[in-house]
């Protein structure tokens, strides 16, 4: 099950939904549910992209058909690895922000099984991503993933939340972004694998700078 009940919409109520979690999400972007519905009533063309190059890939192909979930029961043995896997380098940061990978909110406006299971994909494969790019969840650093996740699924949210994230730097957060973190992003995004089709769980027990040299992965800049 990916989540909860999900609900169909037409064209307007579509719209309704986006511009109310939009407006939402800017005024409190610790929402999360919002943030999610935004994701879904605007990123419908950019998940169906998405799953068509996850089935063009064999991986994306592996994760399609066993839709692996990362949740407590899923990747609890990744607090259980060596210290130099990819695995234990996930449940550090998890751990030290007492973060759980259940804390993820339901698909709840995806018209179908697939577009569901990648909407809920690419919301659970955050975290892997901070991980792998070693970028922290200040707000400097999820405005920088989001950049990174435009590059990589055009995703409409990404873009609105970028801007919605610069709006609130201060001027000194805005030097920092636009002379260091975005020009990294933009490189990042656009070089390295494509990461919806990569099944992390079976890497977990590799070492971590080997999975980032193998998917062509930067860590990025220590300003913040």
């Amino acid at each position: 099950m990916i989540g909860g009940a999900r609900v169909r919409l037409n064209g307007w109520q579509q719209a309704a939904v986006a511009l109310g979690s939009a407006v939402g999400a800017l005024l409190d972007p610790r929402r999360a549910d919002l943030i999610a519905a935004l994701g879904e009533t605007t990123g419908k063309p950019s998940f169906e992209r998405v799953l068509e190059r996850m089935k063009r890939s064999p991986e994306g192909m592996a994760i399609l058909l066993e839709q692996p979930r990362v949740i407590s029961a899923k990747v609890g043995h990744a607090w259980d690895l060596p210290e130099n896997t990819f695995g234990a380098a996930y449940a550090k940061f998890m751990g030290s922000r007492n973060f759980s990978p259940d804390d993820r909110p339901p698909v709840r406006f995806m018209e179908t099984d697939e577009l569901a299971y990648v909407a809920m994909r690419a919301r659970e494969v955050h975290d892997f991503w901070h991980t792998l790019f070693d970028l922290p969840t200040n707000l400097i650093g999820e405005s920088t993933l989001k950049v990174i996740e435009f590059e990589q699924m055009y995703l409409p949210m990404c873009l609105m939340s970028v801007i919605g994230g610069t709006v609130r730097f201060n001027e000194k957060q805005r030097k920092l972004f636009f002379q260091h973190y975005f020009p990294w992003a933009v490189r990042a995004g656009a070089q390295c694998t494509d990461l919806m089709c990569v099944y992390y769980e079976r890497h977990f027990h590799e070492d971590l700078e080997d999975v980032r040299r193998k998917w062509g992965i930067i860590p990025g800049p220590k300003q913040a």
